[in-house]
This record gives C-alpha cells, structure tokens and sequence, in this order.
C-alpha cells in the first residue's frame, strides 16, 4: 500500500459536506473534543476561501442544502 499525508477530496455533495460539518461540531461539543472543532473551523475556512465568501455566509450555504 503506498503512504500518503493528505488526502484530496474531489468532489464530495453539498449536502455530505454539510453534514460531515455538523457531525465534527457535534462530536467536538458533546466529546468535548477541540481536535474534531478546530478540523471543521479549518475546513469551513479552506471552503470559504475557494468560495471567495465569508465563512458565516458558506454556511448559510451548506445548509441551505439540507
């Protein structure tokens, strides 16, 4: 198997991606876990970025689409 650090996602649906966002947000708060919170703030920050939107506007977004 070869070794790899990162992994792209190509394409992935709005409505996964929404959902994959709230269960890192879930997880982080009822876990009380700032690993899961701190990879979807970076998440939602990369996305946004692409996006050329603000993050609380991508969210909008995202969840629009659920």
């Amino acid at each position: 198997m070869q070794k790899f650090d990162r992994i792209s996602i190509a394409e992935i649906s709005k409505q996964d991606m929404a959902m994959i966002i709230d269960a890192l947000e879930f997880a982080g708060n009822k876990g009380n876990k700032i690993e899961y919170l701190s990879l979807r703030n970076n998440i939602i920050k990369e996305l946004s970025e692409l996006a050329e939107s603000s993050e609380d506007e991508f969210i909008k977004y995202l969840k629009s689409c659920i």
